[in-house]
């Protein structure tokens, strides 16, 4: 587990590899701001705590291994999987992700134009005459994933109802985890509590499938090994009845959309925490918002940017997700007696409570590696790469355990 001195702000960021995801294609790599590899390893400890020793990770690490997978790379306004942008607005700058089919149309709507496959020219033209203010209002009507980056006097707002761990750890060994998420925040959180002992079904419809599984096919392996697959379309009494018996069964439920598309399955929270379910609910901005986003318009919006002369930039690949299920896994880690649990996870306060006002240093060459300094620290400390956990077991395909699970509920298909 990491040392008290890996606490050192400067030497986490270092450790994580994502300076080396972070500023200009050209220019050197960047220190972002604030704590939040400091707070990632911190969440990894409590997890290892619960765990009595048995998941092993390094919390800041884990803030850029996706990188260490794809090859991702520092890209400045854009971020480093290529479908986010930061664009100058009239009074700051917004962010915006463009990863979904659907999204430049989407886009074009908010630009009021005809965009075809490239909104991004008619985006920022309209962006650019219009407040951050006016952009968010836009974006909520139409759905679209972004938001205005929060300037350094509106983190203290976007913080609130951040979550931490608090309490007694306990342990998830036996328990039945029921995941609905999807991307990366969900199911590192699924990962984790797995890892810890638990058993991890994965849920999904015919209509929506992970939009992972056509990602990275390691970096999926890793997160989904050794999990089950359940396929159930809830527009199916059936199915929809088989939907309902599989999450009364869970001790933990894992979602990751708006709460309406379950309620839209006919589970609603409150009755399954009534029971004593334990609910982690993961999204852009907390279940009371209509916020959507992915993981590095979150960030940016939250605050999290790097700055040079030119303007602000992404910092690392989806940041928000990664920091966001490591605390989605403390939070079902914390002992809650009898009693259920609802734990909403904002992702972009998750990301905005680790901000603060020290100055980041900078990193200059030495040789074939970047080094920075750090105030606690003598001697110069080295820029890791991100760094890669390969799978240790094959992440299921879908619906491959439905029947098996299913009967286990005393049900058939």
């Amino acid at each position: 587990m990491p040392s008290d001195a890996s606490r050192d702000p400067v030497r986490a960021w270092a450790d994580s590899g994502i300076p080396h995801l972070t500023g200009r294609p050209d220019g050197p790599p960047l220190i972002p701001p604030g704590t939040a590899a400091v707070r990632a390893r911190e969440l990894a400890d409590w997890i290892h705590l619960a765990a009595d020793g048995a998941v092993r990770v390094d919390g800041a690490a884990l803030l850029g291994e996706r990188a260490a997978h794809t090859g991702h790379r520092r890209s400045g306004v854009i971020s480093p999987g290529g479908s986010g942008r930061l664009l100058p607005a009239a009074d700051g700058w917004v962010a915006v992700s463009c990863a979904r089919p659907d999204d430049p149309a989407l886009l074009g709507a908010l630009a009021q134009r005809t965009v075809g496959d490239d909104p991004w020219p008619a985006l920022e033209d309209w962006v650019g005459g219009h407040s951050r203010a006016e952009f968010d209002e836009r974006a909520r009507l139409l759905g679209v994933a972004g938001g205005g980056v929060a300037a350094a006097g509106d983190v203290p707002a976007a913080a609130q109802g951040a979550l931490l761990p608090r309490g007694t750890p306990r342990s998830v060994e036996g328990m039945l985890v029921v995941d609905f998420s999807a991307l990366w925040a969900g199911p590192l959180c699924a990962h984790l509590l797995g890892l810890a002992g638990a058993r991890v079904v994965k849920v999904e419809t015919p209509q929506r499938l992970d939009g992972a599984r056509r990602g990275n096919a390691d970096f999926y392996r890793l997160l989904h090994g050794g999990h089950e697959s359940v396929v159930l379309d809830p527009a199916v009494p059936a199915e929809r009845a088989a939907l309902h018996r599989l999450v009364e069964a869970a001790d933990i439920v894992i979602e990751a959309s708006r709460p309406r598309a379950l309620r839209g399955f006919g589970l609603d929270s409150a009755e399954f925490v009534a029971g004593g379910t334990t609910w982690v609910s993961i999204t852009a901005a907390g279940r009371g918002s209509d916020r959507i986003g992915f993981g590095d318009d979150v960030a940016a919006s939250a605050g999290l940017v790097a700055e040079d002369v030119a303007g602000p930039m992404f910092v690392g690949d989806a940041i928000a997700d990664p920091l966001s299920g490591l605390t989605a896994a403390a939070l079902a880690m914390c002992e809650t007696g009898s009693a259920g649990a609802l734990w909403d996870v904002s992702m972009r306060a998750t990301v905005a409570a680790t901000l603060d006002d020290e100055p980041a240093p900078t990193a200059r060459r030495d040789g074939h590696r970047w080094i920075t300094h750090s105030d606690y620290d003598s001697g110069p400390i080295e820029l890791a790469r991100p760094t890669l956990r390969l799978p240790t077991s094959d992440a299921p395909p879908p619906g491959r355990d439905t029947s098996a699970v299913l009967a286990g509920l005393g049900m058939s298909r």
